[in-house]
């Protein structure tokens, strides 16, 4: 896989687009000027569009947002555009749709955003509305899930790691505190000027309040990925284009990023059926590690399964799917993700960093764009682009995007140089 990334946007993950008197039609064409304009290219070179989206009709009403980008700026008229959802990985499989389509010689050049409005409405209804990523009627129908069915699955997950091998709430508000700090130095991130201090993620149920419990293990709040307004957007090329791009600007077509490779895995809607396949010792997602593994052979002998990425930007939509994702990239045995956490690997400045950008948790969670989010970073990271949030000598980076409870898994290496 050889499919270049020329730039790209993300919006202001801190906005609030109902007060601004706004939505994701506004956004939609905030992100196409800003994505072109940073990949220095017409309207008029875009040969296919790609729109992640999941929740639109429930958080907005809005539907066919294919037609969105074109409807915000006239000069997109006629460029074939899709919509694609996937719960969060809605971003990753408009990435995969357009990058098929370039490898494929249909078009030279695409434009993927992902875009997503959830601050319209109570926390109580976004999680109602977000439960219909799981399998509706048929999980999570437990009393103490009722209000927030995301929190109680992530629980679940994290139950089954404590039942299992053990595990320590104190790795998880590690994990929580990396995120708000990394999240500290990104100007684009939604926590970026909250205050936080040891009593954000105590174990205190009047600073640090339970949220949901599954199995019995809780979730609290700073375990919890933020209800986000927000997009991003990437322009991609085929090699021909990305060549005659590079030409007009002096520039070497290796200091160019790109995908590398790619993984695509999808399991059953219900997380007790994917648990439940689960071998006693063995990674609880095996499609989730098998995604990545597929990502980094795709990529070649430098991606390849034991060596190592510059660093990662994986779905921590929970501290504990944080901590699940440890061990499934092979970073540590299974169960055994704590050893990464307390070694130091997973810090920015550690041997395989872990979203030094600040993560869900820290950046915010605009569904349908967090898979775009993660390649537009990963880009920045592999060209130092990343700015305080740069891992130092980065060339590989890893992402890791799941929908639903990992039923949906889409992973990219990307590199330069």
């Amino acid at each position: 896989m050889t499919t270049f990334v020329l730039g790209g946007a993300q919006s202001d993950f801190a906005r609030h687009l109902a007060r601004e008197g706004g939505g994701l039609a506004e956004l939609t064409g905030e992100l196409v000027d800003a994505a072109l304009a940073d990949a220095a290219i017409a309207a008029s070179e875009v040969g296919t569009i790609h729109v992640g989206n999941a929740f639109g009709e429930l958080f907005t009403g809005q539907g066919h947002l294919g037609a969105m980008p074109a409807t915000m700026r006239p000069a997109l008229w006629g460029i074939p555009a899709s919509r694609h959802e996937g719960a969060c990985a809605s971003g990753s499989l408009a990435i995969l749709a357009a990058a098929a389509e370039l490898e494929a010689g249909y078009y030279d050049c695409a434009l993927v955003l992902g875009v997503e409005q959830e601050r319209n409405v109570s926390g109580v209804v976004a999680a109602q509305h977000l439960g219909a990523a799981a399998w509706v009627g048929r999980e999570g129908e437990e009393t103490d899930a009722a209000r927030y069915l995301w929190p109680h699955q992530f629980a679940k997950i994290g139950a089954t790691y404590a039942e299992r091998w053990g595990l320590d709430r104190r790795h998880l508000a590690a994990l929580a505190q990396q995120a708000f700090a990394n999240a500290k130095d990104n100007p684009l991130a939604q926590t970026r000027g909250w205050t936080v201090d040891a009593a954000t993620f105590a174990e205190d149920d009047a600073t640090n309040p339970v949220i949901e419990r599954g199995g019995g293990f809780g979730v609290r709040r700073s375990d919890c990925a933020q209800v986000t307004d927000g997009g991003a957007a990437v322009v991609l090329a085929s090699t021909r284009f990305a060549e005659a791009w590079a030409a007009r600007r002096g520039r070497a077509l290796a200091e160019i990023p790109r995908l590398l490779g790619w993984g695509h895995r999808t399991a059953g809607l219900s997380l007790a059926s994917k648990l439940a396949r689960a071998a006693p010792g063995a990674l609880l997602f095996p499609h989730v590690a098998e995604a990545m593994a597929d990502a980094r052979r795709r990529a070649g002998p430098a991606g390849a399964a034991g060596a190592a990425l510059d660093g990662y930007e994986v779905h921590d939509c929970f501290t504990t799917t944080a901590y699940m994702a440890i061990d499934h990239l092979g970073l540590t045995a299974p169960g055994r993700s704590w050893e990464a956490i307390e070694d130091g690997r997973t810090a920015r400045t550690g041997a395989a960093p872990i979203n030094p950008s600040g993560g869900l948790v820290g950046i915010g969670h605009p569904v349908g764009a967090t898979g775009v989010r993660m390649v537009l970073d990963a880009a920045h990271q592999v060209t130092d682009r990343a700015g305080a949030c740069q891992v130092p000598g980065a060339r590989r980076f890893g992402t890791l995007n799941l929908g639903g409870s990992a039923s949906t898994v889409v992973a990219f290496v990307v590199g330069a140089g």
